[in-house]
């Protein structure tokens, strides 16, 4: 019988190094802040996505676009990180079906139609209208500060497709891995004098 060697905040009490390893966001659901998790994150190789691969290719995400709508970026990585972190149970193939449903809506909005699509999934549901009441927030503080709303359906579209091709780049396969929910938090508003768009890497 192995000897606990350290004290996992997962399961409440003693694991030894191996369980920890090997059970880590698969049995066991990690805290975002454990170190041990944190320094695992260090040693993931994640693996580039082939171009062919990209989900909808036909969206084209450059630098310039994420320049151009880093306040944007910043913002809808804070509301799915907060909606993420909010609910409980949450790992990144739920943020994966809640992106996929908001990009479909956002795509129906393109088409000139409303078309909501609630995922099936009650997790990646809970984030997709917590994502949507947060954005629209956002569009309501714009008209109240600008006097008009200057976020277009088309740029909200643009930066969900930029998280779901980080999403598929960052997913480390394990049932219960928050390696993208871990980054959205990093990509999240940050203390002045902070610049989170140097922490953008397009997959």
């Amino acid at each position: 019988m192995r000897r606990p060697k350290r004290l996992c905040p997962g399961v409440g009490g003693e694991i030894c190094s191996i369980c920890c390893g090997t059970e880590r966001e698969v049995s066991v659901t990690c805290p975002l802040d454990c170190e041990y998790l944190q320094e695992a994150r260090q040693h993931d190789k994640p693996v580039a996505l082939e171009s062919a691969k990209l989900p909808h290719e036909d969206i084209r995400v450059n630098e310039k676009f994420l320049r151009d709508h880093d306040e944007l970026v910043v913002f809808l990585a804070g509301t799915l990180s907060d909606a993420a972190v909010a609910t409980s149970g949450a790992a990144d193939n739920d943020v994966r079906h809640t992106l996929d449903a908001l990009i479909r809506t956002y795509r129906s909005l393109e088409a000139g139609l409303y078309y909501e699509t609630v995922p099936e999934n009650l997790l990646a549901a809970r984030m997709f209208r917590a994502v949507q009441e947060g954005i629209e927030r956002f569009r309501i503080e714009q008209r109240q500060e600008l006097g008009r709303t200057a976020i277009r359906d088309a740029d909200i579209l643009g930066v969900l497709v930029f998280f779901a091709r980080l999403e598929l780049d960052r997913n480390n396969g394990r049932p219960r891995g928050r390696a993208f929910i871990g980054l959205l938090r990093e990509l999240s508003p940050a203390p002045a004098g902070s610049d989170a768009r140097s922490r953008l890497v397009i997959p």
